[in-house]
């Protein structure tokens, strides 16, 4: 339909609707106004602590679930394809059964009045705005008061080996787990929640938490973990490269040439790295903040010497953790006004 501005009609913007034919009750406006909704809301509330200690926290679920397939079927000295077809059935059945959940409940609240507002405060535990800034500007506070309080405060948001760090390697770890979750923890998740509501972002989390658990190359998870590191290399394809390009988006906005020293270190840069999908935004916000991400770091005793991703300072600062938290804010609030205006136009 034309919208009127100012007694003026524009012409007609309107995307053709998009409806799955697997289930007809879905249409890509109101998956966006779902989306809208559901960001809004997780940004300025988050998942309320007094629902978490009732009722735990989705991906708690998941990971409880996944922890019994894991100890009664992975066999990781015994016959390598068959533990990689158990660990490929785990993360199958886990699929199924999230949607055979969500998709009932989705096709219900789809039929009533205020059904996508319900659906969006489902959707809200599965994505990290406001705990994800939350973990990472403790870790500059931290570093606030002293070195030791800084290690602890990163060893709950990274993986690698913490004890020996310097300042600048804690700040660096920060930044580099701020623009990785920025993808795996809002961005994708988001995505799917555009394509697909509940279920989508639903059946994404089971991915990502699965990764998160079992899709490391160690000794135990190697095939058992191979499916989960695959289908989670695959389903994030598409949300790391647009957490990279809405870091760009939202430096241009203040400094257009920051974000084309961004958009130049993604292209020269983001390959670089073991993943296929974490260079993206690390490289953005390298080249935006013009710093160095990457690097030598340990894991599990083992000195990975990793790429660097920017060609900036090496030596950081806790300053430099603001900063990107900064750029954090404004590329969230830049897709949310996205993500607002495309469901105004749909």
């Amino acid at each position: 339909m034309p919208f009127s501005f100012f007694g003026y009609s524009l012409p007609d913007f309107s995307i053709p609707q998009i409806t799955p034919a697997f289930f007809p009750a879905f249409d890509l406006t109101t998956t966006f106004l779902i989306c809208f909704l559901a960001l809004a809301i997780e940004r300025l509330v988050g998942y309320p602590k007094w629902i978490h200690k009732k009722l735990g926290h989705p991906v708690e679920w998941y990971g409880a679930l996944l922890s019994k397939f894991d100890n009664r079927l992975n066999t990781p000295h015994k016959s390598p394809a068959w533990n990689r077809f158990k660990g490929a059935f785990t993360i199958l059945f886990l699929i199924v059964l999230v949607l055979a959940i969500t998709l009932p409940i989705a096709a219900i609240l789809r039929q009533i009045e205020y059904g996508p507002a319900v659906e969006a405060l489902l959707a809200v535990p599965l994505l990290a705005q406001k705990e994800l800034k939350k973990f990472v500007a403790r870790v500059a506070d931290a570093l606030k008061v002293g070195l030791v309080e800084g290690r602890a405060a990163v060893a709950h948001i990274v993986g690698r080996d913490t004890s020996n760090l310097n300042e600048s390697d804690v700040t660096r770890a920060a930044i580099e787990s701020l623009a990785e979750n920025t993808s795996d923890g809002i961005i994708a998740p988001a995505f799917w929640l555009l394509l697909f509501g509940l279920p989508g972002i639903a059946v994404y989390k089971v991915i990502n938490t699965a990764d998160s658990m079992i899709g490391y190359k160690s000794e135990r998870y190697l095939t058992f973990g191979w499916a989960a590191a695959r289908i989670d290399d695959v389903v994030n394809l598409v949300g790391a490269r647009l957490t990279g390009l809405l870091f760009v988006g939202a430096t241009s906005l203040t400094n257009p040439m920051a974000a084309s020293r961004a958009l130049t270190t993604i292209w020269h840069d983001a390959k670089k790295h073991a993943s296929p999908n974490a260079g993206w935004p690390e490289a953005a916000i390298a080249g935006a903040l013009d710093i160095r991400l990457g690097g030598p770091r340990v894991y599990a005793g083992q000195i990975g010497d990793l790429p660097w991703m920017g060609d900036g300072r090496k030596e950081l600062h806790p300053t430099d953790i603001r900063h990107a938290l900064r750029l954090y804010s404004q590329s969230l609030t830049l897709m949310t006004i996205i993500v607002f205006f495309c469901w105004l136009f749909v």
